[in-house]
């Protein structure tokens, strides 16, 4: 009789682990962990990284505060993220 290979299910990612940059995170953790991301807080109108409140406020936070697509803003930031590689 022949022998069967036990074969490991593969395990697909949640499209949220491939995110480096989550709307959860600070505005100054994500500019601290990855400061090439200044550039598009900055094109977005969001200059609040600098201030304060960023060690308080979420990115969700502070796109909602400029009237900002979150979405677009996600994408953007983790399209920075990835080109620094």
């Amino acid at each position: 009789m022949p022998v069967k290979k036990n074969k490991k299910p593969v395990k697909k990612k949640a499209k949220s682990a491939k995110l480096k940059i989550t709307k959860d995170m600070t505005l100054s953790e994500a500019v601290a962990k990855y400061p090439n991301t200044i550039e598009v807080f900055l094109e977005q109108g969001m200059g609040c990284f600098g201030c304060g409140v960023a060690q308080f406020e979420t990115i969700e936070q502070g796109a909602a505060a400029h009237g900002i697509d979150l979405k677009k803003l996600m994408e953007a930031l983790n399209k920075a993220v990835k080109k620094k590689r």
